[in-house]
């Protein structure tokens, strides 16, 4: 299955592993709470997806990657007991408390957060003498002879052999005591997170057109030569600062993280083309609706690849629009919960107080881990918002009612902006769209710009919320799943003229 049903079915399994009954106890006992193993290619994802799935669920997380680990930090440390039996002193040997072990029960302190998930990656690549303990661990949710506290789902993960010569296999017994999930590569799963992470359109708009290099890992002559996921999510990272410092990202950059050199070569001709398209076609001129009749001719004029990366381009611009929209609105939003509080209890609470109210609330969620880096910036401009709304009240004197009077026209000021953005966004939209109207018309071009719109959270969520008539007419005439087929031909086709670089 793909990473993304993988997700699902952990979250599902965590679900399920965690309801109670009427006398408060597990439904299914710990005992029969198999562990999950998530076996898949290195890059995929697994980590991500653990961390997404704890702050979706508000659970704990506790991560480690067991090749770092010797036996004695698993296990702990034997030290000599005295205990008494049938009225004789005998020495025992015992165990310090696995490093593993006391990290749940810290985490639990640090968070209070009673729940959570046990991850250990690189399950089936421990050392010798630790693969006896992960057995034991795996079989009995114990390490030496503590226990994994109740509540906590132990969550496992590993490559299959064929990408790693060092990887164990698990004999029968133990995998009839987990829930074995395997994950293959799929890039339209990858392609929704890469979006929602806002991965370079030139790093999306590259891979739809050459899927193959999307996850590719070759034993060759001169080794292993591989081009994984988390390989373009960084490189996407990289590019990203070097286009904000004026920097040249060529082959060799791409090579050192695109370590298949096909691959590397491919991209990094595109991404020359990609930069050499965006002088040509002035998209700054296309968002605000100023194009020319020869921009329109020439793009008429280009070949079908051409044509899509001028799409990115556009597609690329439009996604900061939307993102920088989502952000707004969700700080409005946050925004307006607060003083709500404000205005239940103005009685007793002055504006400084909301604003220590929120300062609170993002300490304390940081401190259990419950934030995504996106809500941790929400909740960080909301308290500048509040403490902008502080400093205006206290130049004025208002009591009472005047008080919150003066801070609704303070509110309505943010609203106000977060309305010209929606408009200006759905302008610059629409401006695209008449641009692509008139240079291709209902084609596979207009299909291709469609496609991206629909795959992009923040872009369904914007037209969603302020709706786009032309949007709604080309995706209703369009996307029919013979269109759809027509284009991956023509994407198809377009591989060719890739190969031979720059014209």
């Amino acid at each position: 299955m793909d990473i993304k049903r993988a997700k699902q079915e952990i979250k599902d399994t965590i679900e399920a592993y965690l309801v109670k009954d009427a006398f408060g106890e597990y439904r299914i006992p710990a005992i029969r709470q198999r562990p999950v193993l998530l076996m898949g290619p290195p890059g995929i994802g697994k980590t991500q997806i653990m961390e997404q799935i704890s702050k979706e669920m508000q659970i704990a997380l506790v991560a480690y990657t067991i090749t770092h680990h010797t036996r004695q930090s698993a296990v702990g440390l034997p030290f000599i007991s005295e205990k008494s039996y049938g009225g004789q002193t005998f020495s025992v040997t015992e165990y310090t408390m696995s490093e593993i072990i006391a990290s749940v029960y810290e985490k639990m302190e640090q968070t209070g957060i009673r729940e959570g998930i046990l991850f250990i990656d690189e399950i089936n690549c421990v050392s010798e003498t630790l693969a006896p303990t992960m057995l034991q661990f795996l079989q009995g949710k114990t390490f030496g002879n503590q226990k994994l506290p109740e509540g906590w789902i132990i969550v496992a993960a590993g490559n299959p052999p064929e990408y790693n010569k060092s990887v164990r296999e698990f004999d029968v017994v133990t995998l009839d005591r987990l829930k074995k999930i395997d994950v293959e590569p799929d890039f339209p799963a990858w392609k929704e997170y890469a979006y929602r992470q806002e991965i370079h359109p030139a790093v999306i708009s590259y891979l739809e057109l050459r899927r193959e290099n999307f996850c590719r890992i070759e034993n060759t002559v001169d080794g292993k030569r591989f081009a994984t996921a988390r390989g373009w999510e960084d490189l996407s990272r990289l590019i990203q600062v070097y286009e904000d410092l004026g920097k040249t990202v060529d082959r060799d950059v791409i090579y050192q993280y695109i370590q298949h050199r096909t691959a590397a070569k491919d991209f990094a001709n595109y991404l020359e083309l990609y930069y050499k398209y965006k002088q040509d076609y002035q998209v700054e001129d296309i968002l605000k609706g100023e194009w020319s009749k020869t921009a329109v001719e020439k793009v008429k004029a280009a070949p079908f690849d051409e044509h899509l990366s001028v799409i990115s381009l556009l597609n690329g611009k439009l996604g900061d629009l939307f993102l920088e929209c989502y952000r707004m609105d969700s700080c409005v939003s946050k925004l307006y919960e607060y003083l709500i509080c404000y205005r239940e209890n103005q009685n007793t609470m002055m504006m400084d107080d909301v604003r220590r109210l929120a300062q609170t609330d993002l300490e304390e969620q940081k401190k259990a881990e419950l934030l995504t880096k996106q809500q941790e910036q929400t909740l960080r401009r909301v308290i500048g918002i509040l403490e902008r709304f502080t400093r205006e009240l206290k130049g004025e004197i208002f009591i009472g009612d005047s008080a919150f009077d003066e801070v609704k026209k303070m509110f309505s000021r943010e609203t106000d902006e977060l309305e010209e953005m929606a408009s200006y966004v759905s302008a610059t939209l629409e401006n695209v769209f008449l641009f692509l109207e008139e240079a291709f018309g209902e084609s596979q071009e207009m299909v291709a710009f469609v496609t991206e719109l629909n795959a992009n959270y923040y872009s369904t969520w914007f037209i969603r919320e302020n709706g786009c008539d032309l949007y709604y007419r080309y995706n209703k005439g369009l996307l029919f799943e013979d269109r759809r087929q027509d284009i991956l031909r023509r994407m198809d086709e377009a591989e060719g003229m890739l190969n031979s670089g720059i014209k």
